[in-house]
């Protein structure tokens, strides 16, 4: 099945992907690297040299590359922080919907009177939450809340956001608009690094959140092998 990956900072730090071919292509928005093994290609979000924070990231050009390179569906895997105590670090979730109201989002219509409509296709979630199981466990129908980023969210700001969804990121709700714009399916997977700030008496810092990441990067591994071996 030809599937398209994106995730960030965790694919880096994995071996998975190491003998993957490393291929670049040029976009109207700019040059992006990504890797390449047979029907599937896979892009870090955040680059592969110096790594972008979430609000510099060029979007655009990721999305825009995969559409040129003739994918038609994208599997996402988004670092979150929990907004829910029932959604421990660790948990693995789907999301079907998304708050992102603190910045203007993406678009490929800068110049056009025009938007494309806000889904998560989620085509091919049923297939891998089914298969994936019992190993994985990954509840759907989720709500994403997009922050700007890059500096996490105040204790404050988590109060008044925690109604509002069940994950919090920086980074998924452009990638999901650019997506529709460009008449690709859009699948989303987070997995919960860490607590939102404050949440069960938590506190959350860059160091605190690295740790958090590598904590988890084992699980990152078998998810993406079993993907693989899904989508294969």
């Amino acid at each position: 099945m030809r599937v398209a990956f994106i995730s960030g900072t965790s694919i880096v730090n994995s071996t998975l992907f190491s003998s993957w071919e490393v291929r670049q292509v040029e976009t109207p928005y700019g040059r992006v690297a990504y890797k390449a093994r047979g029907d599937h290609a896979l892009i870090n979000r955040h680059g592969y040299g110096f790594p972008l924070p979430p609000h510099s990231i060029n979007y655009r050009a990721n999305i825009r590359a995969l559409a040129d390179l003739g994918f038609k569906d994208i599997v996402s895997l988004n670092s979150v922080g929990s907004l829910k105590p029932e959604i421990p670090p660790g948990s693995i979730v789907s999301c079907s919907d998304y708050v992102c109201l603190q910045q203007g989002p993406a678009t490929f219509f800068d110049t056009e009177l025009k938007g494309g409509a806000p889904v998560i296709a989620n085509n091919l979630i049923p297939l891998l939450v089914a298969r994936l199981a019992p190993e994985f466990t990954i509840p759907t129908a989720k709500v994403y809340v997009q922050m700007r980023g890059p500096r996490f969210e105040t204790k404050a700001e988590i109060r008044v956001v925690r109604a509002w969804g069940d994950v919090i990121g920086m980074t998924a709700a452009h990638e999901a608009d650019l997506c529709s714009e460009a008449g690709l399916n859009y699948n989303s997977l987070a997995l919960a690094d860490n607590y939102a700030n404050g949440l069960e008496g938590t506190e959350i810092d860059f160091a605190k959140f690295k740790d958090l990441v590598k904590t988890n990067q084992e699980k990152v591994n078998r998810l993406f092998t079993r993907m693989l071996e899904i989508l294969g």
